[in-house]
């Protein structure tokens, strides 16, 4: 194995539920550009040009005030109802969103006591950007292995509201803004809403046709770190990204662990019958594939209709890809995740 990647093996684990809430109202493209008239017409910019951009139709937001916890425990709730897990069953509970309460305590303590958990259930935050969903996975994976847990419940709950609200304003507002100027914040025009759940267990509490985690492999390029930056903003939320930039880094970065998850997990181009990436658009996801020659058709989508959900794309997509029956028993599905930072993880799953 390559000295840049770090590899995992799982052979204990098994994803025994997923879960997804999505929020209730609905934003095209088209209401966004609306929005923006101002900057519109002062730029002369063509209507239709962020979905045409991105292959985003359409995405969604809670209807009121959310604090993430909230959206990570709708999540969480559903999922162990859908797998009859009571909470004194939950060793382990992750909160990997973008988004948190606050910065102390950890937003996993407001989850543990909307889902009514046990004392004796350890919890923490896990953050790293878009990727923070699949570290969590391989944190619960790990200790399942190794027998410190036996069930791990993993959620994210993410809110992009305040910060597409907040560039809204910003491009409106600021008549210095040139075409060049705005271009930064673009991607934020991208950025949607939602909340997913995973609850991992040892592979001898559940069924056998449940999905098992076969490992995967993990690479950091850090050298990127500045591509896309998100803060604090006057009480708001503010990011500036250098979209294309982020995304030749990203691919470039994916494309040395995909070589070395292959090694790892004995899998090739044709191996998964699924793949499903962190999403982002159009043009990254063709990009990808291209790059990693993979087969475009057994890409399963979300972008066009939720955006990029943070952390919560790449588990929510999976979560639609099973509910739809795009993946049955049998399949080999690989997970491939790019973060800002930049991080790259891929896992591979075996339905």
């Amino acid at each position: 194995m390559s000295a840049f990647f770090q590899a995992m093996h799982f052979s204990r684990v098994a994803i025994e539920e997923m879960a997804i809430e999505l929020p209730p109202e609905v934003w095209t493209s088209a209401d966004l550009e609306r929005r923006l008239a101002p900057v519109y017409e002062r730029l002369k910019l063509p209507a239709g040009r962020l979905e045409l951009m991105t292959g985003i139709r359409e995405r969604r937001f809670w209807m009121h005030d959310i604090r993430p916890s909230e959206a990570s425990a709708l999540a969480g709730k559903k999922a162990m109802a859908a797998a009859r897990v009571a909470p004194d069953e939950i060793d382990l509970l992750i909160h990997a969103s973008v988004c948190r309460d606050r910065l102390e305590p950890a937003t996993a303590a407001y989850v543990h006591g909307l889902l009514g958990l046990p004392q004796r259930t350890q919890i923490f935050d896990i953050s790293n950007a878009c990727l923070g969903f699949l570290n969590a996975i391989v944190v619960a994976a790990a200790m399942i292995e190794s027998g410190q847990i036996q069930r791990a419940l993993v959620c994210t709950g993410e809110n992009g509201k305040p910060l597409v609200e907040g560039t809204i304003d910003k491009l409106n507002g600021d008549n210095t803004l040139t075409r060049a100027a705005i271009k930064p914040y673009f991607a934020n025009l991208t950025i949607g809403a939602g909340a997913a759940a995973a609850i991992l267990a040892r592979d001898s509490l559940v069924a056998a046709t449940k999905p098992k985690l076969v490992g995967g492999v993990v690479a950091t390029d850090s050298a990127a770190n500045r591509l896309c930056e998100g803060d604090a903003d006057g009480g708001g939320l503010a990011m500036r990204t250098d979209s294309e930039k982020l995304m030749d880094a990203g691919i470039a970065l994916a494309e040395g662990a995909w070589s070395d998850f292959k090694c790892e997990t004995g899998w090739d181009e044709s191996s998964p019958a699924r793949v499903i990436t962190h999403q982002v658009g159009t043009r990254h996801s063709a990009a990808l594939f291209e790059r990693l020659g993979l087969d475009r058709s057994k890409d399963w989508r979300s972008f066009d209709r939720l955006g990029n959900v943070g952390s919560a794309s790449l588990p929510m997509t999976l979560a639609l890809a099973i509910e739809s029956g795009a993946v049955s028993g049998g399949d080999k599905v690989a997970l491939l995740g790019i973060g800002s930072g930049l991080s790259s993880m891929m896992l591979g799953v075996q339905f």
